[in-house]
């Protein structure tokens, strides 16, 4: 499993809404509201044979409500 991190900027007024469709999907690990550029940071662990972004697309990004994301890749540095 890795862990990656995805920031959401939502529309105006529907940070709540997105906010709870991501918590029925039960598939992020954390789930924060944030304040800067994006809304909501999520951090999700996927199976290492899963491609990112189809799973960004397909699970997360077309809840609707987002206007914007933005995905961070973790790296074993140390």
């Amino acid at each position: 499993m890795k862990p990656i991190f995805v920031q959401l900027q939502c529309a105006p007024g529907k940070t709540y809404e997105v906010a709870d469709a991501i918590y029925q999907t039960e598939l992020v690990s954390e789930l924060y509201s944030t304040s800067g550029d994006y809304d909501l940071l999520l951090k999700v662990y996927i199976k290492d044979e899963l491609d990112i972004g189809k799973f960004i697309n397909d699970n997360i990004a077309n809840i609707p409500g987002i206007v914007r994301s933005l995905t961070t890749l973790t790296f074993r540095a140390f």
